[in-house]
């Protein structure tokens, strides 16, 4: 793969410190004020129809259905790491191990296909909450393409159907909607960039028209979660 040099860092917010915590085994995040709220994900896997992933692991078995959700999770993070690297300019060294082997080659598809149209980064890994409501971390907040936006990396065992990763899109609504109410930004729209483990690129795209419909599906969410799922 051609030498891509990573987008320039431009530092236009200075983004408050936000912690993560535990609080009875379950992952808060701390603002500023002192205020906890839960994460993103957790809002997000508390309220979801759970039918299709009790069915699946009933037909896999319990514990092939781990060793799988444990392998890509292993992946996902290597993949993760290598392209944080790459993003704040260190040298992205797979070495031997095969996992990290196979990450690496799934960044080189994102880092070909997606960050070269990244204009500027303002927050890498970057912790956003929206007060009184909830928290989370974005995996790259910037300029895509000249419009600010948020972006997040997914990893898959095998390329998706725009139908199945509703959820993906709440979750850039929900980080742009933090972003904007405490940073006074405009930020409508997010993008996910996948890479599956055969190298198969995708790009799921929250455009600005769909803004608002996926905005008020993740407020649903929340209202769901605080109504019935907070104790």
């Amino acid at each position: 793969m051609e030498q891509l040099t990573p987008p320039p860092y431009v530092e236009r917010y200075q983004y408050h410190s936000v912690k993560q915590i535990n609080l009875e085994g379950k992952r808060l995040y701390e603002a500023p004020d002192g205020t906890k709220t839960p994460s993103v994900t957790t809002i997000l896997s508390k309220t979801k129809d759970m039918t299709h992933l009790i069915a699946w692991k009933k037909r896999v078995g319990e514990q092939e259905a781990q060793r799988i959700t444990t392998e890509a999770a292993g992946v996902g993070t290597a993949m993760h790491n290598n392209l944080e690297r790459f993003l704040i300019g260190e040298e992205r060294k797979p070495g031997n191990n095969l996992v990290h082997v196979q990450a690496n080659k799934m960044a080189d598809e994102i880092i070909k296909n997606a960050l070269c149209d990244v204009d500027e980064i303002w927050g890498i890994e970057q912790a956003l909450y929206y007060p009184e409501m909830y928290s989370g971390t974005t995996d790259l907040v910037g300029v895509y393409k000249g419009k600010p936006a948020i972006m997040d990396f997914k990893q898959t065992n095998k390329p998706k159907k725009k139908e199945w990763v509703e959820d993906y899109f709440m979750q850039l609504a929900a980080y742009a909607l933090a972003h904007n109410a405490v940073y006074g930004t405009t930020i409508n729209e997010g993008h996910v960039f996948m890479c599956s483990r055969n190298c198969e690129y995708q790009q799921f795209d929250l455009e600005p028209s769909e803004f608002e419909h996926w905005s008020n599906e993740w407020l649903k969410r929340v209202e769901d979660y605080y109504t019935n799922h907070h104790f």
